[in-house]
């Protein structure tokens, strides 16, 4: 059985995170945990947690936040095919595929791929009124300050990624930019639908959020996957808008960007984006150096430990240096979430996994 060897913290969570955000010292780096299902089943056997004992893995590794939701308690509004998975909320499809190291389910089918402007109008998106916000006050209550805690995910507004599931990446991208007025209402509906849920639920947990996670994937590995002119006439104001409900209730916003994303920073910085996620190092301009020159000390940074590299690829020697050195960098200008830069996947070595944990408690002192 593995074991992490942590140092006397002289912070609760709650504590760390929220001045991690303001770019002010803490004991150690905050620490996030992102990984699939198959690897996640790996480490918990390796620490001695119970396979459904989501928390207690949390407690192990020094994870200093919790997500916050409200249940879904609405009618159901998709149908779903044999052999398939269907998003409720989201209405995309999904299939089982396996691979040598488990497996995921992919989205499929496409249900707005060609779609007419009848086939928008008619597609169901949730109502913000069918959630249990109660349930979810209730849950925010029950770690009693202990930890930080946050709203939303990477997937909300996610405008290209998500609404790519539903209608075809090539038809969403095609969408926006002829502006075609039946997308763009379908898109603006559903932004509607997700503002409106995360408003009812702030107002609900008011005082117990302490940010919001946002998130749209806007870069490949070697480029933007839009141009800058696209995202400021169409993305920016839907961003904008969770920004501005961020401020509202006095906590910041922090969005998820994979790829090749930084081209686009300096306009969250101006619309209010307090700190960005992922940071895949190895993809163009995103390397933990480039990121501290161009926008140390005005975002801040989670993620940067590849899941690509060291942590699949190398030993547990290997993934100590390359945790070291980038929290050694990051540490520069604060604001660092020690993290990895995606869910870590399944063909991961679990001694490596523990690797990078130690790591963050051995390093990741101020």
């Amino acid at each position: 059985m593995c074991h992490l060897n942590k140092f006397v913290e002289t912070m609760t969570s709650r504590e760390r995170v929220v001045r991690t955000f303001a770019f002010e010292k803490t004991d150690r780096v905050t620490i996030g945990y992102d990984a699939n299902p198959g690897i996640d089943a790996r480490l918990k056997k390796a620490l001695g947690v119970a396979d459904d004992n989501d928390e207690a893995l949390m407690v192990v590794l020094g994870v200093d936040y919790r997500g916050i939701g409200a249940r879904y308690v609405g009618p159901m509004l998709h149908v779903v095919p044999p052999e398939r998975r269907v998003n409720q909320l989201e209405g995309s499809i999904s299939r089982w595929i396996e691979h040598g190291t488990g497996g995921y389910w992919d989205a499929c089918d496409f249900p707005l791929a060609d779609a007419d402007d009848e086939a928008f109008e008619r597609f169901p998106v949730p109502n913000p009124d069918d959630f249990d916000y109660d349930a979810a006050l209730d849950r925010a209550k029950s770690y009693h300050g202990q930890y930080a805690l946050y709203i939303g995910n990477p997937g909300v507004p996610d405008v290209i990624n998500s609404n790519g599931r539903i209608m075809g990446m090539e038809d969403v991208l095609c969408h926006l930019i002829t502006g075609n007025q039946a997308a763009m209402d379908f898109i603006h509906r559903r932004v509607a639908f997700q503002f409106g849920m995360l408003e009812r639920l702030l107002t609900k947990c008011k005082g117990h959020i302490d940010f919001l996670w946002l998130g749209e994937d806007l870069g490949t590995q070697i480029a933007p996957m839009i141009s800058l002119e696209l995202y400021r006439s169409t993305l920016k104001p839907i961003h904008k808008k969770f920004a501005d409900l961020a401020a509202h209730f006095g906590i910041p916003a922090m969005m998820h960007t994979c790829g090749s994303s930084s081209w686009a920073y300096e306009d969250m910085i101006d619309i209010g984006i307090k700190a960005v996620d992922t940071l895949q190092p190895e993809a163009v301009n995103m390397s933990p150096a480039y990121l501290v020159e161009h926008f140390g000390g005005r975002l801040g940074f989670r993620g940067c430990i590849s899941t690509a590299g060291e942590l699949v690829n190398g030993t547990v020697d290997d993934v100590t240096t390359v945790c070291k050195n980038t929290m050694e960098l990051m540490k520069t200008c604060r604001g660092y979430h020690f993290a990895p830069t995606h869910q870590i996947q399944d063909n991961t070595p679990v001694e490596n996994v523990v690797a990078m944990y130690q790591a963050a408690h051995d390093y990741g002192r101020y």
